[in-house]
């Protein structure tokens, strides 16, 4: 009776062995599948991470979509950050290109990284980037001011339930981060 009581604990011993090790595994490989997720269904406002490709279409002269731009500065960051205009209305395929303006505010380069989300998450699908400042590191001498790329146009597909998309921008400070001075281009002379 008391062996069949040892074997019955070790088997639930290691049952929650396995167990445990199985949820701690699953833990880690929710943020790569939720990442995967995101990209593959375009939600959470996650924007792609690469530039895409530009192909003429014929745009639709007859729909407009309001884009606004929003841009933030992590708290330890000594930089402004701002789009070049708020609000702009673009007509989908319309290839659009406008910038944001970045100011180092203090005595020494610092390496900024733009974090970007789009809002409402199922528009992001939608929102193509071509050129994007968020795809590198910006390194800012002391006091520079740079003004930072954004090419982007709008697919004709975004459902016509949406007729806002709001580009939010977060900018930060990833000095200390491991950053590689050789990879990185520096930005602006003091102006």
């Amino acid at each position: 009776m008391a062996e069949l009581k040892r074997k019955s604990n070790r088997k639930l011993i290691i049952m929650l062995i396995i167990g445990a090790v199985g949820m701690f595994g699953f833990g880690f490989a929710l943020v790569p599948l939720y990442d995967v997720l995101c990209d593959a269904l375009g939600i959470n406002g996650k924007t792609q991470n690469t530039a895409s490709v530009y192909q003429p279409v014929v745009i639709d002269k007859n729909r407009t979509i309001t884009v606004e731009f929003v841009s933030q500065v992590q708290s330890d960051m000594p930089w402004t950050f701002k789009p070049e205009v708020n609000t702009m209305q673009v007509h989908p395929g319309e290839l659009i290109r406008t910038h944001f303006v970045a100011t180092n505010l203090s005595a020494n380069h610092i390496v900024g990284q733009a974090i970007p989300s789009v809002s409402p998450g199922q528009g992001a699908a939608y929102f193509n980037k071509t050129e994007c400042f968020c795809f590198n590191q910006q390194v800012l001498k002391a006091n520079a001011e740079a003004d930072l790329p954004l090419i982007f146009f709008v697919d004709p597909e975004l459902p016509d339930s949406i007729s806002t998309l709001t580009l939010s921008y977060t900018l930060y400070n990833i000095t200390d981060k491991g950053y590689v001075a050789s990879t990185a281009v520096e930005q602006g002379a003091a102006r």
